[in-house]
């Protein structure tokens, strides 16, 4: 059974952050990196699990894939992915507890 994809507002704005930053000095590589967190997402869909369990959390429905440098962060429910953040590799969640907990 293939599960629903939902994007958080979040995790969406996160996306355009890192696409802007990168458009500084690559408009192609920003392109292509945003088109890369999309191809993992649809990845999921089909295999949720394939994430590992995000070490913050003590949750196993909370998971993450990496794309690149970048932590893709998803919580998983009965039929659907919601995809909470996207967060630079080396930086803390702290910021981000509230809309991956929902």
């Amino acid at each position: 059974m293939a599960f629903r994809l939902k994007w958080s507002e979040e995790a969406l704005e996160d996306i355009e952050s890192i696409a802007s930053y990168i458009e500084k000095d690559s408009p192609f590589y920003a392109k292509s990196v945003v088109s890369k967190f999309f191809e993992k997402a649809e990845i999921l869909q089909e295999f949720p699990e394939l994430g590992r369990k995000v070490p913050e959390f003590n949750d196993e429905t909370i998971r993450e894939i990496f794309v690149y440098s970048y932590r893709l962060i998803y919580k998983l429910n009965e039929e659907e992915i919601l995809f909470a953040a996207v967060v630079h590799g080396k930086r803390l969640l702290e910021n981000h507890h509230k809309s991956i907990k929902t």
